[in-house]
């Protein structure tokens, strides 16, 4: 009897010993990852999933994202939150918190194959459906339908059953469907089709459109005719919404094009029509516009965001000045002389570019793009529209509107009308043009330095970014009429369209040839532009 006893309390307290945490039992479980089989992994992940720890769906997340290591030192598994440079900045997996920063070398990744890595999408998923925010939930259906199998299929038809928010129950309905049109039930599969005809994402479009395959021996995919008639139908539909989005899209990027080419030719359109000075340096105004918003960056390190919106008055006034010192010393003493102007710009353009690189190199300075300029804005399924072009047509409108307030409600805006319209008459009526011509120079050169700023969104900064553009400005300030900003607004604005029309069927470059040449022919026919100019000196512009 005592020695039964001694058994009972020796066995108790090997448990007591031996008995392992939550936490222990799944960092264990971790630990033979690092040399498990891909089969293994497989049934690892199912332990992790079931073992109800609260780390278990971030462990698993990192897994599928490829950013679970073995350190090479002690075998422990950690996670990488980041390596973006020569360093690993870790987490611990199991209580979430920061393990610090490591060199690379020493960690070895878990690796996956095609099937684990469907299995972790899928476990992660079953996580993600129960979560209480909806978008949470909508991500993970999304996921899931990208790899459907029967364990997603029961995971999404038990999930229809509860769900609440109407997003995520079609996009559970969409799944559902697209299981079907597997099925041998010919009417399962025209309710299918029926229901993702409305569908236009390229995945459905490409699964209807498998139906309408043939054989090697030259029977169809589908046999029943039935289902074959209904899904081409369904395709035809969804070819013919593609092709509408496809052309507001192309519309849309004809809009933003020539947002950009009105927001660079507004500020030469204002300086060409009250002064008739072809500013060939206008190009290069622009540019400083483009370097402010790199330097206000460097200042701003931490302000990313903020620093874009300091970018626009900064380079308003930098540019605006080298606008008045350009008018000043050069331009005022070659009034009614165009050839002269032309070539002592075209000499400041390139004094201003070898300044540049002096100053910044020769090499193109990459602008950060802000997270509230970044990605894009959904619409619907064949229709998305990226947000730094939506925002700079939307500058651009902003822009042009403050412009027109400028000139038709203040004293400047009245005497530069005065001054376009008859500078004799605007001189005799005691306007001081001299002191109008370099308000009215550095407007359109601060304009200028705005466009500056846009355009660093789109592309990078470099010394010859204002060549790019001067020849289209110029272009632009002809097409619509020179001194009229509504013409230099519409004509940017065809310009642009009919650009982006023309680049799918006759590619960038022929495109530009034939709106230049379109344009010639224009102004044989009307050489004062779509809006000429009004007044008693218009004739001499």
């Amino acid at each position: 009897m005592l020695v039964l006893v001694a058994l009972c309390l020796a066995l108790s307290s090997g448990i007591t010993v031996f008995a392992q945490t939550p936490d222990e039992t799944l960092r264990s479980t971790l630990g033979t990852l690092r040399e498990a089989s891909f089969p293994d992994k497989e049934a690892t992940v199912a332990t992790i999933a079931d073992s109800g720890h609260p780390g278990a769906p971030f462990i698993l997340t990192a897994f599928l994202e490829d950013r679970l290591y073995s350190r090479d030192s002690d075998l422990a598994i950690v996670i990488v939150k980041s390596g973006e440079t020569e360093t690993f900045d870790l987490v611990d997996p199991l209580t979430q918190a920061d393990a610090g920063n490591v060199p690379k070398d020493g960690f070895t990744k878990i690796g996956t194959n095609n099937r684990l890595r469907r299995v972790l999408r899928t476990t992660v998923a079953r996580f993600t459906l129960a979560s209480p925010d909806a978008a949470v939930r909508l991500s993970a259906v999304q996921n899931m339908l990208r790899s459907l199998d029967d364990q997603t299929m029961d995971l999404l038809r038990a999930r229809a059953a509860i769900e609440t928010d109407a997003a995520v129950k079609d996009e559970i309905e969409i799944g559902l469907a697209m299981s079907s049109l597997d099925s041998g039930d010919a009417a399962a599969k025209l309710v299918a089709i029926d229901r993702l005809s409305d569908r236009v994402t390229t995945d459905v479009r490409n699964r209807l459109a498998a139906f309408l395959e043939k054989n090697p021996d030259g029977s169809f995919v589908e046999a029943d005719d039935k289902v074959r008639a209904a899904a081409a139908s369904a395709v035809a539909h969804i070819d013919n919404v593609r092709s509408f989005y496809s052309g507001v899209e192309t519309l849309f990027f004809g809009l933003s094009l020539g947002s950009v080419l009105v927001l660079v030719a507004i500020g030469l359109a204002i300086t060409f029509g009250v002064m008739g000075v072809i500013n060939m340096a206008h190009g290069e105004l622009m540019m400083l516009g483009a370097y402010t918003t790199y330097v206000t960056q460097l200042l701003m390190p931490d302000s990313i965001g903020l620093s874009i919106l300091v970018s626009i008055p900064a380079a308003f006034v930098v540019s605006g000045l080298a606008g008045v010192i350009l008018e000043r010393t050069v331009i005022r003493f070659l009034y009614g002389r165009p050839l002269e102007t032309l070539l002592a710009t075209y000499g400041v353009s390139l004094i201003l570019q070898q300044t540049v690189r002096s100053v910044f190199s020769a090499n193109n300075r990459a602008v950060e793009t802000p997270a509230w300029l970044s990605g894009t804005w959904q619409i619907n399924q064949a229709l998305a529209i990226t947000n730094n072009r939506l925002y700079i047509v939307l500058f651009t409108m902003l822009v042009f509107a403050l412009l027109l307030a400028v000139l038709k409600r203040t004293r400047l805006g009245l005497d530069i009308r005065a001054v376009a319209q008859n500078r004799s008459m605007a001189r005799a009526m005691g306007i001081r043009t001299q002191r109008v011509d370099a308000m009215t120079f550095g407007l359109g050169s601060g304009i200028a330095g705005m466009a500056g700023v846009a355009l660093s969104q789109l592309t990078n900064v470099g010394p010859n970014l204002g060549q790019s553009y001067i020849i289209d400005s110029f272009m632009v300030v002809v097409f619509g009429g020179v001194g009229n900003l509504w013409g230099t607004f519409i004509g940017g604005m065809s310009m642009g369209v009919v650009n982006k029309l023309l680049e799918p069927y006759a590619g960038a470059v022929l495109a530009k040839i034939v709106v230049l040449v379109a344009l010639i022919l224009f102004i044989q026919r009307r050489p004062r532009g779509l809006f000429p100019q009004q007044g008693r000196s218009a004739e001499g512009h």
